[in-house]
């Protein structure tokens, strides 16, 4: 039988078995003077022989949940886990969420002196000291795809032998297929699904299938997430053997039927002319007492991200640190962002697409503006969970154009999801529109790279917009187009199927003389240069004339290209001529060394894409036995 918490309590050292003092030095110290609800739930469950479907709203702690009873199991092992064994495993569906979960578990480890003396390596490449092998301690290892290569991920279990992974699946499968590495039943504990449903939501599913193969099927498995409920009928048969679901939620007052967010998070919603719809941020950022410290703005697509990385700082002024992060940034780069917004003591606002809305625990948010509603609505509360966490009161807004979006809000009432009316003491005017859209057009007529980046941006998002599940509310043809064109700066709506049967002005009262307009990059503007001499030797009829003003206004984008595959060139080229220096310097063992591993990782590829192959073909092959279905019937 399962041990019970005390229910008068949810103190931790009140804990059946009680937590090592290490263990409550570590939660204290990270501001958990008391278990929330779901910890005390989860954690005396897990610590036990129990499999556990954990939903719970955002914010309530969900990691310390599997990670203390992770470390407590291993730590209580009758005998260390042997070298290049695995006790644990924890996958995540992004970078940025497995990298936080890592951070976590290495804070928690840091009270445990032989698992602190295990992690940190001797500063240089000195031999790590060795150490008894007779110690219990957890060694984690971070796997990342895009950060290292799978090559150095094996150097590193080979050579400091972790018995805890932190991954993304598709980094987790290339290093469990390694003949080095080894799940068996008498040291492979746990495996933890965090945000499961989003696994399967990202198409994750093969690989989680193929990960299940390598692991024994008597061991403890828990899944994690703010909305398993969507989900569980698929995701509970990978492997759980009468697993105990625990839903924690909030009552939202007598006779209230329960919630989804925590109470200390405020949803809400703004109706605004779509001609204010930048104009107007400036507006609730100054509304909102006490100032905001950490605001996340939402929008649908990367192109728009990058667009208004570079025209919301007219707007909204000097006063905020805006930080663009979105999928398409390289690992690097997204990871530098996101520590640029988490450690700012600035107000500071990460603006963003959905590669934020879920999973990652940024601190102290204060403000959540959704700037474009997603298209999937089940995105809608964990964007919104971003604010309010771990108690803080927070702040989430959705702007909402007046007429048929305003449907949108008994939309999310069905759903269970209600948000009330944001009242802005002080909206923006017409002129205040006006004004801004002004700004931003004197600075897109300094530089024409800011115009292409405008077009793309407003296409992209145009197709995001197209493209919402609740496609009877967000239409294209209700769309004001010349106010959304003035709103995003435009100097031009641009050449788009939707704008065929339109018959307003898709210059939007703009009078530029293109030829005239000219790039800041002297390269591209040469380039421009030459394309145009090039169609006015053709002559100068009319016909010429226009396919010369098309060529002109279009050739920035194939010439962005261009000038990527060249920026891409020289620095590939750069890296191979160190990377022949660095070979070259290497000792003759450690160049046959890492000739090894190279083979060995070859090795693994050769047979995985041979499994993947003969998986791909016994599916189909039940799926046309089946009939041609292709619904989903659990993981081996």
């Amino acid at each position: 039988m399962a041990p019970k918490r005390p229910s008068s309590s949810r103190a931790w050292d009140g804990l059946t078995p009680s937590l090592s003092q290490w263990n409550l030095d570590a939660v204290a110290s990270m501001g958990f003077t008391r278990m929330t609800p779901v910890q005390a739930s989860a954690i005396p469950l897990f610590m036990a022989h129990k499999d556990v479907v954990v939903e719970a709203v955002t914010g309530s702690g969900k990691t310390l949940s599997f990670l203390v009873p992770i470390v407590e199991k291993l730590l209580r092992l009758e005998d260390p886990i042997k070298k290049h064994h695995i006790g644990a495993i924890i996958i995540s569906p992004t970078r940025e969420l497995a990298s936080q979960i890592y951070q976590v578990l290495l804070s928690l480890l840091e009270f445990h002196p032989p698992s602190a003396a295990a992690i940190h390596p001797p500063e240089g490449d000195a031999p790590r000291p060795k150490s008894s092998s007779s110690v219990l301690k957890v060694v984690p290892q971070l796997l990342l795809g895009g950060s290292t290569s799978p090559a150095e991920d094996l150097s590193t279990f080979l050579k400091r032998s972790p018995n805890v992974l932190v991954s993304t699946p598709g980094r987790l499968l290339e290093l469990l297929s390694s003949p080095h590495v080894h799940c068996p039943q008498s040291s492979f504990e746990m495996l933890v699904l965090d945000e499961a449903d989003r696994l399967l939501d990202l198409g994750f599913k093969e690989d989680l299938q193929r990960i299940l193969r390598h692991l024994p099927k008597q061991r403890r498995t828990g899944l994690f997430s703010a909305s398993i409920s969507e989900a569980v009928d698929q995701i509970v048969r990978v492997g759980l053997r009468n697993p105990v679901k625990i839903a924690v939620k909030v009552k939202g007052g007598a006779g209230a039927e329960d919630k989804r967010t925590p109470a200390s998070l405020q949803m809400t919603y703004l109706t605004t002319p779509p001609a204010h719809k930048f104009s107007i941020l400036k507006r609730i950022l100054t509304s909102v007492q006490p100032t905001p410290q950490k605001t996340i703005f939402f929008v649908s697509t990367c192109s728009s991200v990058d667009y208004l990385t570079l025209i919301l700082p007219i707007i909204l002024g000097d006063g905020y640190l805006l930080v663009p992060l979105h999928g398409k940034h390289p690992a690097n780069a997204r990871q530098k962002n996101f520590t640029r917004f988490t450690t700012s003591t600035t107000p500071s606002i990460l603006l963003t697409t959905d590669v934020a809305s879920r999973g990652l625990d940024i601190p102290s948010v204060d403000l959540v503006v959704q700037i474009d509603p997603p298209s999937d609505p089940k995105t809608f509360i964990h964007r919104c969970g971003r604010a309010g966490r771990a108690g803080r009161r927070g702040l989430s807004i959705v702007l909402l154009h007046p007429g048929r979006e305003e449907d949108y809000v008994s939309f999310l009432e069905v759903r269970k999801t209600p948000v009330a009316p944001f009242t802005l003491t002080d909206p923006t005017s017409d002129k205040d529109a006006a004004a801004a859209t002004q700004l931003v057009r004197n600075t897109i007529l300094k530089d024409r790279a800011l115009h292409d980046k405008g077009q793309k941006a407003f296409v992209s998002w145009l197709r995001s917009y197209s493209k919402h599940q609740a496609a009877s509310i967000f239409r294209v043809p209700d769309l004001d187009w010349e106010a959304l064109g003035k709103a995003w700066g435009l100097l031009k709506l641009p050449k788009m199927p939707e704008l065929r049967t339109f018959t307003g002005d898709k210059m939007l009262g703009v009078s530029i003389e293109w030829d005239t307009y000219v790039y800041k990059d002297k390269q591209r503007e040469k380039r421009r240069q030459e394309v145009m001499e090039e169609y006015a030797q053709g002559g100068g009829n009319q016909e010429q004339d226009a396919r010369k003003r098309h060529a002109t206004e279009n050739a920035s984008w194939s010439q962005n290209v261009e000038s990527r595959e060249k920026k891409l060139k020289r620095k590939e080229f750069k890296k191979a001529r160190k990377e022949q220096e660095r070979w070259e310097q290497l000792p003759e063992l450690e160049k046959q060394q890492y000739l090894e591993t190279q083979r060995m990782v070859e090795e693994i590829r050769l047979k995985n894409e041979q499994q993947r192959l003969l998986l791909t073909a016994a599916n189909a092959e039940a799926s046309k036995n089946a009939g041609g279905g292709d619904e989903f019937q659990g993981f081996d």
